[in-house]
């Protein structure tokens, strides 16, 4: 058997009137309609929940004990709706965002930093690894959003562009190609190339932008850290494809050259997206986060 909410309110509400007039009058309903509820649910209980003497009704013993599971029961349904409205209008509730270390180190510290001024009660947690484990927590469930670059191959989860931005070939100051203020990428197919571990997107991405240039790069090192290849390029042992966010802001002491290059006569980019599961929701709290990161990326 089943009691809705409203019925539950009946009961209370006659016992603090005392009476099934004042409590129908109460609750907007017809003396009949209220006194069928009342009996209706006695008969579905199987006991008597009230004495009804000539101008008052008084709880029995049974009436007592549901009255007080009543009260309990109302005040936990009222504390749900009133979490669940904190939670849809973000004054409470958790975000798990995924990131490339990377590309989070760039984009991630403003845009949290304006989300907290912003949703003060929502708890952020943060989890930073390899692309492909980012895909599986997102299409598994483990993560809400992450922060990611193209391509992806993962067909569970949607994405979202936040920024396009330039990529540049470093190369040793005094390597032949630093004359140029622009280069084709076939140029390169003899040089020896520094890159990223096959883990990460941005190695997918290059190695694709140099099979479309056409040819397959000859990579002498690899690393998981994109200022280490840099390091390597300034000692000469290679060069190396980067992203633009990283030709400023790189920690190094000193820089190699950076060269904008065309595949075919066209620049390349590469797109950072937010990705999530795709099942057609998103949470109001990753929305929001997302929109934060699309408006600090511009």
């Amino acid at each position: 058997m089943t009691i809705e909410p409203k019925i539950l309110q009946y009961v209370l509400t006659l016992v603090e009137e005392k009476n099934f007039t004042k409590a129908a009058k109460k609750l907007h309903l017809a003396q009949p309609s209220l006194s069928y509820q009342i009996t209706k649910l006695e008969k579905d209980l199987g006991v008597q929940l009230f004495i009804r003497e000539y101008n008052e009704v008084v709880p029995t013993y049974a009436g007592s004990v549901f009255v007080s599971y009543a009260t309990n029961i109302l005040n936990q349904y009222r504390y749900l709706k009133n979490e669940i409205i904190d939670i849809s209008e973000l004054k409470k509730g958790s975000l798990t965002i995924g990131s490339l270390v990377s590309a989070g180190a760039h984009l991630l510290p403003n845009a949290i930093s304006a989300f907290r001024k912003e949703f003060p009660g929502i708890d952020l947690k943060l989890v930073e690894d390899t692309s492909h484990e980012l895909q599986d927590m997102v299409a598994s469930g483990k993560i809400e959003i992450c922060l990611l670059s193209l391509p992806i191959k993962n067909h569970g989860i949607e994405t979202e562009n936040i920024l396009e931005e330039d990529i540049y070939l470093a190369v040793p100051p005094d390597h032949w190609l630093s004359a140029y203020q622009e280069v084709e990428l076939s140029m390169c197919r003899e040089e020896p190339f520094i890159a990223l571990k096959n883990t990460n997107t941005f190695r997918t991405q290059s190695d694709e932008l140099c099979q479309e240039a056409g040819f397959a790069p000859n990579i002498v090192f690899e690393s998981t850290n994109i200022n280490t290849c840099q390091s390597l390029v300034l000692a000469d042992i290679g060069i190396t494809i980067v992203p633009q966010m990283f030709l400023d802001e790189s920690e190094l002491k000193e820089k190699p050259k950076y060269l904008p290059f065309t595949i075919n006569g066209k620049r390349p980019k590469r797109t950072l997206v937010v990705g999530y599961k795709n099942i057609g929701y998103v949470s109001k709290a990753s929305r929001a986060f997302i929109e934060i990161l699309k408006n600090i990326s511009q």
